[in-house]
This record gives structure tokens, C-alpha cells and sequence, in this order.
């Protein structure tokens, strides 16, 4: 079996580094994935793929990568379920688990809130990124590796 690999759709990314700092603890390769130079350490396991600007470009290159028992960090919810649909775990910075069990749900409620902002009913964002999203972010990294390292065993 493949050694598990962490993808990250980096654009908007506020966690790349505690990802570096948990995937080095584990020996995990990982793939900085965006449309832009982004700097990385300078590691043989952390790699970065620059694909072309566009939409959903960096989304697909992660898609067609991926493998089962692998993981994507993103808030992307579309590549969220494309994830899970190839086998691998998806985690949104803020440490939110992507799961069969709540995907259908996201997707629901990100085209209502779509809706909702092209009418005007709805003009501010998601709240601010904390320290309380970035220690539940690294808690949820950690316990989808442990969780995936034991199913390989």
C-alpha cells in the first residue's frame, strides 16, 4: 500500500505550516498545491506543484492525485466530496472534518448560502480565523493520520 500523502489546495491555506510541522513528525510526503509560487521549507518530503490560473484547476490536479487513505486540506467543499469519492480524507483549516455522513449537508448549505449572497440578503463572510480553528485543525490532523495509520497495520 502507498504511504499516506497530504495535499493541500494552498491559495488560501491559513495552516501550510502546521501542516509542514505534523506531516514532518510523520514522515508524510506533501504537495503544496496552487495557481502561484508559494514558499515551502526546503524538505524532501514537501513538494510544490504550480498549475496553471484558472478555476478549479488546482481542485482537479489534487482530484486526480489523490489516493484512498490519503489527505486534502481545503475549504473547497466541491473538492472536499471529490476527495472522499477517491477514498482519501478531506479537513477544512478550521479543523472540520469533511465525511460521507456530512457532505451532502455542506453542499446544501453552500448553494444556500450562494443564493442567499446573490440576492443581497447576506453580505458578510465566514467569521475570522482563530487559534481555537488552528488547535482544532492540528487535533483533527493528527486524528485522521493516527486513524488512517491503524487501518493500514
Amino acid at each position: 500500500m502507498a504511504p499516506i500523502q497530504i495535499f493541500i489546495d494552498a491559495d488560501a491555506c491559513p495552516v501550510k505550516d502546521e501542516i509542514y510541522k505534523v506531516a514532518g513528525r510523520y514522515g508524510l510526503k506533501t504537495w503544496v498545491v496552487s495557481n502561484s509560487f508559494i514558499q515551502i521549507p526546503q524538505s524532501p518530503l514537501v513538494a510544490r506543484m504550480i498549475v496553471d490560473a484558472g478555476p478549479d484547476v488546482a481542485d482537479d490536479w489534487i482530484a486526480e492525485n489523490i489516493g484512498p487513505g490519503d489527505v486534502a486540506i481545503t475549504n473547497d467543499i466541491p473538492l472536499a466530496e471529490r476527495v472522499l469519492k477517491a477514498g482519501g480524507h478531506a479537513i477544512a483549516p478550521n479543523g472540520k472534518p469533511f465525511t460521507e455522513n456530512s457532505i451532502g449537508s455542506a453542499i446544501a448549505q453552500r448553494a444556500l448560502m450562494e443564493q442567499l449572497r446573490s440576492t443581497g440578503d447576506i453580505l458578510g463572510g465566514p467569521k475570522p480565523f482563530d487559534r481555537n480553528d488552528r488547535s482544532r485543525f492540528l487535533q483533527a490532523l493528527d486524528e485522521v493520520i493516527q486513524k488512517e495509520r491503524r487501518r493500514r497495520a
